[in-house]
Protein backbone atom coordinates (compact mmCIF):
# COMPACT_ATOMS: atom_id res chain seq x y z
CA UNK A 1 0.00 0.00 0.00
CA UNK A 2 1.17 3.38 -0.92
CA UNK A 3 1.97 5.97 2.10
CA UNK A 4 -0.69 8.51 0.79
CA UNK A 5 -3.18 5.62 0.84
CA UNK A 6 -2.28 4.14 4.59
CA UNK A 7 -2.72 8.11 5.41
CA UNK A 8 -5.84 8.10 3.98
CA UNK A 9 -6.84 4.60 5.69
CA UNK A 10 -5.95 6.09 8.98
CA UNK A 11 -7.68 9.65 8.88
CA UNK A 12 -10.92 7.53 7.55
CA UNK A 13 -10.32 5.72 10.93
CA UNK A 14 -9.60 8.46 12.99
CA UNK A 15 -12.93 10.14 11.11
CA UNK A 16 -14.94 6.74 12.17
CA UNK A 17 -13.84 6.29 15.98
CA UNK A 18 -14.21 10.33 16.64
CA UNK A 19 -17.94 10.09 15.29
CA UNK A 20 -18.23 6.73 17.03
CA UNK A 21 -16.89 8.51 20.82
CA UNK A 22 -19.48 11.29 19.61
CA UNK A 23 -22.23 9.51 19.27
CA UNK A 24 -21.72 7.29 22.67
CA UNK A 25 -21.71 10.43 24.46
CA UNK A 26 -25.44 11.40 23.00
CA UNK A 27 -26.56 8.00 24.05
CA UNK A 28 -24.83 8.10 27.52
CA UNK A 29 -26.23 11.77 27.66
CA UNK A 30 -29.64 10.32 26.51
CA UNK A 31 -29.63 7.74 29.40
CA UNK A 32 -28.49 10.24 32.05
CA UNK A 33 -31.50 12.19 31.38
CA UNK A 34 -33.97 9.85 30.87
CA UNK A 35 -32.48 8.91 34.40
CA UNK A 36 -33.64 11.94 35.77
CA UNK A 37 -36.64 11.92 34.44
CA UNK A 38 -37.77 8.58 35.91
CA UNK A 39 -36.31 9.58 39.15
CA UNK A 40 -39.39 12.87 39.27
CA UNK A 41 -41.84 11.92 41.75
CA UNK A 42 -44.99 10.92 39.62
CA UNK A 43 -42.63 9.36 37.01
CA UNK A 44 -41.89 7.38 39.94
CA UNK A 45 -45.16 6.77 41.24
CA UNK A 46 -45.82 5.30 37.89
CA UNK A 47 -43.16 3.17 37.59
CA UNK A 48 -44.25 1.32 41.03
CA UNK A 49 -47.80 1.30 39.10
CA UNK A 50 -46.32 -0.53 36.53
CA UNK A 51 -44.23 -2.88 38.69
CA UNK A 52 -47.13 -3.32 41.06
CA UNK A 53 -49.81 -4.87 38.00
CA UNK A 54 -46.99 -6.92 36.74
CA UNK A 55 -47.11 -8.86 40.13
CA UNK A 56 -50.42 -8.70 40.29
CA UNK A 57 -50.16 -10.32 36.81
CA UNK A 58 -47.99 -13.16 37.90
CA UNK A 59 -50.34 -13.73 40.97
CA UNK A 60 -53.52 -14.10 38.92
CA UNK A 61 -51.72 -15.79 35.79
CA UNK A 62 -51.49 -18.94 38.13
CA UNK A 63 -55.09 -20.06 38.33
CA UNK A 64 -55.97 -19.14 35.34
CA UNK A 65 -52.99 -20.71 33.21
CA UNK A 66 -53.63 -23.97 34.99
CA UNK A 67 -57.09 -24.00 34.57
CA UNK A 68 -56.70 -23.35 30.87
CA UNK A 69 -54.12 -26.12 30.78
CA UNK A 70 -56.22 -28.23 32.22
CA UNK A 71 -59.27 -27.16 29.78
CA UNK A 72 -56.82 -27.89 26.91
CA UNK A 73 -55.94 -31.47 27.82
CA UNK A 74 -59.44 -32.40 27.47
CA UNK A 75 -59.46 -31.04 23.40
CA UNK A 76 -58.38 -34.36 21.98
CA UNK A 77 -60.09 -33.93 19.09
CA UNK A 78 -58.47 -30.83 18.30
CA UNK A 79 -56.04 -30.45 14.96
CA UNK A 80 -52.24 -29.96 15.97
CA UNK A 81 -51.85 -26.34 14.61
CA UNK A 82 -54.89 -25.53 17.22
CA UNK A 83 -53.30 -26.92 19.88
CA UNK A 84 -50.08 -25.21 19.68
CA UNK A 85 -51.70 -22.03 19.32
CA UNK A 86 -53.50 -23.02 22.69
CA UNK A 87 -50.01 -23.85 24.22
CA UNK A 88 -48.53 -21.02 22.60
CA UNK A 89 -51.54 -18.35 24.97
CA UNK A 90 -51.12 -20.61 27.49
CA UNK A 91 -47.53 -19.32 28.22
CA UNK A 92 -48.18 -16.08 27.65
CA UNK A 93 -51.16 -15.90 30.31
CA UNK A 94 -48.97 -13.39 32.50
CA UNK A 95 -48.01 -10.78 29.15
CA UNK A 96 -51.67 -10.92 28.46
CA UNK A 97 -52.91 -10.43 31.95
CA UNK A 98 -50.35 -7.47 32.26
CA UNK A 99 -51.08 -5.74 29.09
CA UNK A 100 -55.05 -5.63 29.73
CA UNK A 101 -54.11 -4.30 33.57
CA UNK A 102 -51.88 -1.53 32.17
CA UNK A 103 -54.04 -0.61 29.71
CA UNK A 104 -57.15 -0.11 31.93
CA UNK A 105 -55.27 1.32 34.69
CA UNK A 106 -53.77 3.98 31.66
CA UNK A 107 -57.76 4.55 30.57
CA UNK A 108 -58.88 4.91 34.74
CA UNK A 109 -55.51 7.65 35.30
CA UNK A 110 -56.51 9.71 32.12
CA UNK A 111 -59.81 9.75 33.00
CA UNK A 112 -59.42 11.28 36.57
CA UNK A 113 -55.89 12.80 36.22
CA UNK A 114 -53.78 15.35 33.60
CA UNK A 115 -52.40 13.10 30.97
CA UNK A 116 -49.06 14.30 31.94
CA UNK A 117 -49.42 11.87 34.73
CA UNK A 118 -49.77 9.05 32.90
CA UNK A 119 -47.27 9.62 30.31
CA UNK A 120 -45.00 7.20 31.34
CA UNK A 121 -47.42 4.57 31.83
CA UNK A 122 -48.66 4.72 28.22
CA UNK A 123 -44.92 4.10 27.18
CA UNK A 124 -45.01 1.03 29.10
CA UNK A 125 -48.00 0.11 27.59
CA UNK A 126 -47.21 0.52 24.58
CA UNK A 127 -44.35 -1.50 24.70
CA UNK A 128 -45.97 -4.20 26.32
CA UNK A 129 -48.35 -4.40 23.77
CA UNK A 130 -45.71 -4.16 21.15
CA UNK A 131 -43.77 -7.13 22.65
CA UNK A 132 -46.56 -9.83 23.20
CA UNK A 133 -47.39 -9.16 19.73
CA UNK A 134 -43.91 -9.43 18.32
CA UNK A 135 -43.90 -12.83 20.51
CA UNK A 136 -46.66 -14.03 19.06
CA UNK A 137 -46.02 -13.12 15.40
CA UNK A 138 -42.15 -14.23 15.59
CA UNK A 139 -43.94 -18.41 16.66
CA UNK A 140 -44.66 -18.66 12.50
CA UNK A 141 -40.62 -19.05 12.30
CA UNK A 142 -40.24 -22.43 12.55
CA UNK A 143 -36.44 -22.25 13.07
CA UNK A 144 -35.43 -21.75 16.44
CA UNK A 145 -32.09 -19.60 16.12
CA UNK A 146 -33.91 -17.46 13.00
CA UNK A 147 -37.04 -17.24 15.66
CA UNK A 148 -34.65 -15.61 18.36
CA UNK A 149 -33.39 -13.50 16.00
CA UNK A 150 -36.15 -12.23 14.81
CA UNK A 151 -37.66 -11.64 18.06
CA UNK A 152 -35.01 -9.79 19.54
CA UNK A 153 -34.33 -7.68 16.67
CA UNK A 154 -37.70 -7.14 16.61
CA UNK A 155 -38.62 -6.19 19.91
CA UNK A 156 -35.20 -3.43 20.01
CA UNK A 157 -36.67 -1.58 16.77
CA UNK A 158 -40.25 -1.22 18.32
CA UNK A 159 -38.42 -0.32 21.68
CA UNK A 160 -36.25 2.14 20.08
CA UNK A 161 -39.75 2.66 17.82
CA UNK A 162 -41.49 3.72 20.63
CA UNK A 163 -39.07 5.89 22.49
CA UNK A 164 -38.31 8.22 19.84
CA UNK A 165 -34.35 7.24 19.50
CA UNK A 166 -34.64 5.23 16.06
CA UNK A 167 -32.20 8.18 14.37
CA UNK A 168 -29.90 8.19 17.11
CA UNK A 169 -29.47 4.27 17.32
CA UNK A 170 -29.22 3.85 13.62
CA UNK A 171 -26.78 6.87 13.54
CA UNK A 172 -24.83 4.98 16.26
CA UNK A 173 -25.05 1.62 14.51
CA UNK A 174 -24.10 2.21 11.12
CA UNK A 175 -20.75 4.14 12.51
CA UNK A 176 -19.52 0.74 13.57
CA UNK A 177 -18.53 -0.73 10.04
CA UNK A 178 -15.40 -2.20 8.29
CA UNK A 179 -14.86 -1.23 4.80
CA UNK A 180 -13.21 -3.53 2.16
CA UNK A 181 -12.55 -1.59 -0.82
CA UNK A 182 -16.03 -0.18 -1.70
CA UNK A 183 -17.83 -2.60 0.27
CA UNK A 184 -18.87 -1.25 3.72
CA UNK A 185 -20.40 -3.34 6.07
CA UNK A 186 -21.74 -1.72 9.21
CA UNK A 187 -22.89 -3.01 12.49
CA UNK A 188 -26.71 -1.58 11.02
CA UNK A 189 -26.30 -3.07 7.93
CA UNK A 190 -26.21 -6.94 9.91
CA UNK A 191 -28.72 -6.05 11.95
CA UNK A 192 -31.22 -5.21 8.94
CA UNK A 193 -29.76 -7.88 6.78
CA UNK A 194 -30.75 -10.76 9.45
CA UNK A 195 -34.27 -8.89 10.08
CA UNK A 196 -35.35 -8.78 6.31
CA UNK A 197 -34.06 -11.96 5.47
CA UNK A 198 -35.70 -13.43 8.30
CA UNK A 199 -39.01 -12.12 7.60
CA UNK A 200 -38.95 -12.89 3.87
CA UNK A 201 -37.65 -16.56 4.40
CA UNK A 202 -40.27 -16.76 7.19
CA UNK A 203 -42.97 -15.75 4.76
CA UNK A 204 -41.50 -17.71 1.95
CA UNK A 205 -42.01 -20.71 4.06
CA UNK A 206 -45.25 -20.10 5.24
CA UNK A 207 -46.66 -19.59 1.59
CA UNK A 208 -44.62 -22.95 0.52
CA UNK A 209 -45.93 -25.29 3.07
CA UNK A 210 -49.44 -23.39 1.92
CA UNK A 211 -48.64 -24.19 -1.65
CA UNK A 212 -47.15 -27.57 -0.53
CA UNK A 213 -50.69 -28.61 0.88
CA UNK A 214 -52.67 -27.75 -1.83
CA UNK A 215 -50.53 -29.63 -3.85
CA UNK A 216 -50.85 -33.04 -2.22
CA UNK A 217 -54.41 -32.69 -1.43
CA UNK A 218 -54.90 -32.14 -5.04
CA UNK A 219 -56.33 -36.11 -6.45
CA UNK A 220 -55.18 -35.32 -9.61
CA UNK A 221 -52.15 -34.43 -9.31
CA UNK A 222 -50.16 -38.37 -9.23
CA UNK A 223 -48.10 -38.79 -6.25
CA UNK A 224 -45.06 -38.31 -7.67
CA UNK A 225 -45.73 -34.94 -9.56
CA UNK A 226 -46.96 -34.02 -5.99
CA UNK A 227 -43.45 -34.37 -4.66
CA UNK A 228 -41.94 -32.49 -7.67
CA UNK A 229 -44.40 -29.65 -7.73
CA UNK A 230 -44.07 -29.02 -3.39
CA UNK A 231 -40.12 -29.21 -3.82
CA UNK A 232 -40.09 -26.79 -6.96
CA UNK A 233 -42.64 -24.76 -5.07
CA UNK A 234 -40.33 -24.50 -1.97
CA UNK A 235 -37.16 -23.80 -3.84
CA UNK A 236 -38.37 -21.02 -6.06
CA UNK A 237 -40.15 -19.45 -3.42
CA UNK A 238 -36.93 -19.51 -0.77
CA UNK A 239 -34.50 -18.87 -3.35
CA UNK A 240 -36.33 -15.84 -4.62
CA UNK A 241 -37.08 -14.19 -0.89
CA UNK A 242 -33.49 -14.97 -0.56
CA UNK A 243 -32.44 -12.65 -3.55
CA UNK A 244 -35.16 -10.27 -2.94
CA UNK A 245 -34.45 -9.90 0.59
CA UNK A 246 -30.43 -9.46 -0.35
CA UNK A 247 -31.84 -6.34 -3.22
CA UNK A 248 -33.51 -4.55 -0.25
CA UNK A 249 -31.04 -4.57 1.84
CA UNK A 250 -29.06 -2.60 -0.94
CA UNK A 251 -26.23 -5.12 -2.05
CA UNK A 252 -25.24 -5.57 -5.34
CA UNK A 253 -26.39 -8.82 -7.02
CA UNK A 254 -24.41 -8.31 -10.15
CA UNK A 255 -21.18 -9.33 -7.83
CA UNK A 256 -22.68 -12.41 -6.71
CA UNK A 257 -23.15 -13.47 -10.24
CA UNK A 258 -19.48 -14.25 -10.75
CA UNK A 259 -18.74 -15.44 -7.34
CA UNK A 260 -22.07 -17.84 -7.53
CA UNK A 261 -20.64 -19.54 -11.06
CA UNK A 262 -16.93 -19.76 -9.53
CA UNK A 263 -18.56 -21.74 -6.45
CA UNK A 264 -20.76 -23.72 -9.11
CA UNK A 265 -17.58 -25.15 -10.87
CA UNK A 266 -16.52 -26.04 -7.16
CA UNK A 267 -19.58 -27.76 -6.28
CA UNK A 268 -19.73 -29.37 -9.65
CA UNK A 269 -16.38 -31.76 -9.44
CA UNK A 270 -16.10 -31.98 -5.62
CA UNK A 271 -19.86 -33.14 -5.05
CA UNK A 272 -20.27 -34.91 -7.96
CA UNK A 273 -22.20 -37.30 -6.47
CA UNK A 274 -24.62 -35.38 -4.57
CA UNK A 275 -25.57 -33.73 -7.82
CA UNK A 276 -25.63 -36.82 -9.50
CA UNK A 277 -28.34 -38.13 -6.83
CA UNK A 278 -30.16 -34.79 -7.45
CA UNK A 279 -30.41 -35.03 -11.15
CA UNK A 280 -31.68 -38.60 -10.68
CA UNK A 281 -34.10 -37.53 -8.04
CA UNK A 282 -36.21 -35.22 -10.73
CA UNK A 283 -35.70 -37.66 -13.34
CA UNK A 284 -37.82 -40.37 -11.06
CA UNK A 285 -40.03 -37.51 -10.29
CA UNK A 286 -41.01 -36.76 -13.69
CA UNK A 287 -40.58 -39.92 -15.43
CA UNK A 288 -43.03 -41.67 -12.54
CA UNK A 289 -41.00 -45.12 -12.31
CA UNK A 290 -41.39 -45.10 -8.36
CA UNK A 291 -43.88 -43.03 -6.31
CA UNK A 292 -44.70 -43.08 -2.60
CA UNK A 293 -46.53 -46.20 -1.87
CA UNK A 294 -45.63 -48.22 -4.17
CA UNK A 295 -43.96 -51.83 -3.13
CA UNK A 296 -40.56 -52.67 -5.02
CA UNK A 297 -37.18 -54.99 -4.52
CA UNK A 298 -34.02 -53.79 -4.84
CA UNK A 299 -30.81 -56.14 -4.65
CA UNK A 300 -31.49 -57.81 -1.43
CA UNK A 301 -34.13 -55.04 -0.16
CA UNK A 302 -37.51 -55.57 -0.27
CA UNK A 303 -40.53 -52.61 0.86
CA UNK A 304 -42.69 -49.94 -0.04
CA UNK A 305 -41.56 -46.51 -0.33
CA UNK A 306 -41.80 -43.96 2.55
CA UNK A 307 -40.66 -40.93 0.87
CA UNK A 308 -39.32 -39.48 -2.15
CA UNK A 309 -36.25 -36.87 -1.17
CA UNK A 310 -33.85 -34.60 -2.95
CA UNK A 311 -31.22 -36.94 -2.16
CA UNK A 312 -32.30 -40.64 -1.61
CA UNK A 313 -35.30 -42.87 -1.54
CA UNK A 314 -37.27 -43.35 1.78
CA UNK A 315 -38.02 -47.57 1.59
CA UNK A 316 -39.35 -49.25 4.89
CA UNK A 317 -39.42 -52.76 5.07
CA UNK A 318 -41.28 -55.60 7.01
CA UNK A 319 -39.19 -55.52 9.67
CA UNK A 320 -40.01 -52.01 10.53
CA UNK A 321 -36.44 -50.85 9.11
CA UNK A 322 -36.07 -47.72 6.93
CA UNK A 323 -33.55 -47.69 4.33
CA UNK A 324 -32.21 -44.23 2.78
CA UNK A 325 -31.53 -45.53 -0.99
CA UNK A 326 -29.71 -43.31 -2.74
CA UNK A 327 -31.79 -41.90 -6.14
CA UNK A 328 -28.69 -42.40 -8.46
CA UNK A 329 -28.93 -46.78 -7.44
CA UNK A 330 -32.52 -46.54 -8.77
CA UNK A 331 -31.52 -45.24 -12.20
CA UNK A 332 -28.18 -47.41 -12.92
CA UNK A 333 -29.72 -50.36 -11.03
CA UNK A 334 -32.07 -52.81 -11.80
CA UNK A 335 -35.37 -52.55 -9.70
CA UNK A 336 -38.43 -54.50 -9.45
CA UNK A 337 -41.79 -52.54 -8.79
CA UNK A 338 -44.27 -54.83 -7.72
CA UNK A 339 -47.13 -52.26 -7.75
CA UNK A 340 -45.71 -49.96 -10.90
CA UNK A 341 -49.01 -50.31 -13.12
CA UNK A 342 -51.49 -51.76 -10.50
CA UNK A 343 -51.10 -53.19 -6.90
CA UNK A 344 -52.20 -57.15 -7.88
CA UNK A 345 -49.22 -59.72 -7.58
CA UNK A 346 -49.13 -63.61 -8.69
CA UNK A 347 -47.49 -65.85 -5.99
CA UNK A 348 -46.53 -69.70 -7.14
CA UNK A 349 -46.11 -72.34 -4.63
CA UNK A 350 -44.76 -75.54 -5.91
CA UNK A 351 -46.03 -78.69 -4.08
CA UNK A 352 -46.35 -82.50 -4.85
CA UNK A 353 -48.44 -85.32 -4.02
CA UNK A 354 -48.41 -89.40 -4.13
CA UNK A 355 -49.11 -91.09 -7.57
CA UNK A 356 -51.85 -92.73 -5.81
CA UNK A 357 -54.26 -89.49 -5.37
CA UNK A 358 -56.65 -88.82 -8.18
CA UNK A 359 -54.89 -85.30 -9.91
CA UNK A 360 -58.31 -84.01 -10.31
CA UNK A 361 -58.99 -84.30 -6.82
CA UNK A 362 -55.67 -82.95 -5.34
CA UNK A 363 -56.00 -79.74 -7.82
CA UNK A 364 -59.89 -79.04 -6.59
CA UNK A 365 -58.84 -79.68 -3.11
CA UNK A 366 -55.19 -77.21 -3.83
CA UNK A 367 -57.72 -74.40 -5.01
CA UNK A 368 -60.52 -74.87 -2.32
CA UNK A 369 -57.73 -74.44 0.42
CA UNK A 370 -56.09 -71.44 -1.42
CA UNK A 371 -59.28 -69.45 -1.39
CA UNK A 372 -59.57 -69.99 1.85
CA UNK A 373 -56.73 -67.54 3.15
CA UNK A 374 -58.72 -63.65 3.80
CA UNK A 375 -55.99 -62.09 1.52
CA UNK A 376 -56.16 -64.39 -1.80
CA UNK A 377 -58.58 -63.47 -4.14
CA UNK A 378 -60.95 -65.41 -5.34
CA UNK A 379 -62.83 -63.89 -8.29
CA UNK A 380 -62.91 -63.40 -12.17
CA UNK A 381 -59.49 -63.74 -13.75
CA UNK A 382 -57.87 -63.81 -10.69
CA UNK A 383 -59.08 -66.55 -8.89
CA UNK A 384 -56.42 -69.01 -8.05
CA UNK A 385 -54.91 -71.92 -10.35
CA UNK A 386 -53.49 -75.24 -10.09
CA UNK A 387 -51.69 -77.19 -13.10
CA UNK A 388 -49.65 -80.43 -13.00
CA UNK A 389 -45.53 -79.58 -13.76
CA UNK A 390 -44.34 -82.67 -14.30
CA UNK A 391 -43.78 -86.33 -12.96
CA UNK A 392 -41.02 -86.75 -10.42
CA UNK A 393 -39.01 -89.19 -8.80
CA UNK A 394 -41.16 -89.36 -5.90
CA UNK A 395 -44.56 -87.43 -6.76
CA UNK A 396 -46.56 -85.78 -9.23
CA UNK A 397 -45.25 -82.26 -8.89
CA UNK A 398 -48.26 -78.98 -8.95
CA UNK A 399 -47.86 -75.67 -9.01
CA UNK A 400 -50.47 -73.36 -7.41
CA UNK A 401 -51.01 -69.65 -8.89
CA UNK A 402 -53.15 -67.10 -6.52
CA UNK A 403 -53.07 -63.34 -7.04
CA UNK A 404 -53.27 -60.72 -3.93
CA UNK A 405 -53.83 -57.24 -4.08
CA UNK A 406 -51.77 -55.65 -0.58
CA UNK A 407 -47.86 -56.65 -1.05
CA UNK A 408 -47.39 -54.02 1.53
CA UNK A 409 -49.26 -56.79 3.40
CA UNK A 410 -45.59 -59.17 3.02
CA UNK A 411 -45.19 -62.47 0.97
CA UNK A 412 -43.45 -64.81 2.68
CA UNK A 413 -46.86 -64.51 5.13
CA UNK A 414 -49.28 -65.20 2.95
CA UNK A 415 -47.00 -67.60 1.39
CA UNK A 416 -46.87 -69.63 4.74
CA UNK A 417 -51.03 -69.35 5.09
CA UNK A 418 -51.36 -70.91 1.80
CA UNK A 419 -48.90 -73.52 2.86
CA UNK A 420 -50.63 -74.22 6.24
CA UNK A 421 -54.33 -74.29 4.42
CA UNK A 422 -52.89 -76.64 1.65
CA UNK A 423 -51.62 -79.13 4.54
CA UNK A 424 -55.02 -79.29 7.00
CA UNK A 425 -56.75 -79.47 3.49
CA UNK A 426 -54.99 -82.58 2.55
CA UNK A 427 -54.79 -84.03 5.75
CA UNK A 428 -58.44 -83.74 6.16
CA UNK A 429 -59.11 -85.48 2.05
CA UNK A 430 -56.51 -87.67 3.07
CA UNK A 431 -53.91 -86.53 0.05
CA UNK A 432 -50.59 -87.52 1.00
CA UNK A 433 -47.32 -85.87 0.71
CA UNK A 434 -44.51 -87.94 0.03
CA UNK A 435 -41.11 -87.85 0.67
CA UNK A 436 -38.23 -89.85 -0.69
CA UNK A 437 -36.59 -92.78 1.07
CA UNK A 438 -33.69 -94.57 0.81
CA UNK A 439 -32.83 -98.34 2.01
CA UNK A 440 -28.74 -98.27 3.42
CA UNK A 441 -26.91 -101.76 2.91
CA UNK A 442 -23.78 -101.97 4.20
CA UNK A 443 -21.74 -104.16 2.16
CA UNK A 444 -19.27 -106.84 4.04
CA UNK A 445 -20.35 -105.95 7.54
CA UNK A 446 -19.22 -109.42 8.77
CA UNK A 447 -15.42 -108.74 7.78
CA UNK A 448 -13.31 -107.70 10.72
CA UNK A 449 -12.23 -104.72 11.79
CA UNK A 450 -8.18 -104.36 11.69
CA UNK A 451 -6.48 -103.06 15.28
CA UNK A 452 -3.86 -100.90 14.70
CA UNK A 453 -1.31 -100.38 17.07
Amino acid sequence: MDPDEQIETKDALAESTAEAIELGQQLWDFLTNTAEVLLRPWNAYQLGIAVGLLVLAAVLAKPIAGAFHDWLRGRTGWPRWRMRAGLVLHRRIRGILFVLLIWTTVLIMQDITWPSRSRLMVVIANLSLAWLIVSFATRLVANPLLRKLVKYGAWIWVTLRILGITAEATAFLDSVAIDFGDLRISLFLIVQAVVILGVMLTLARAISSVAANRIRNNPDISPSMQVLGAKLAQILLLGGAFFIGLKAIGIDLTGLAVLSGAIGVGLGFGLQKVVSNLVSGLIILLDKSIKPGDVISLGETFGWINSLGARYVSVVTRDGREYLIPNEDFITNEVVNWSHTDRFVRLDLKFGTGYSDDPHEVRRVAIEAAKTVGRVLSGGNRAPVCHIVGFGDSSVDYVLRFWISDPTGGLTNIRGNVYLALWDAFKEAGISIPFPQREVRVLNEALPVAMQD
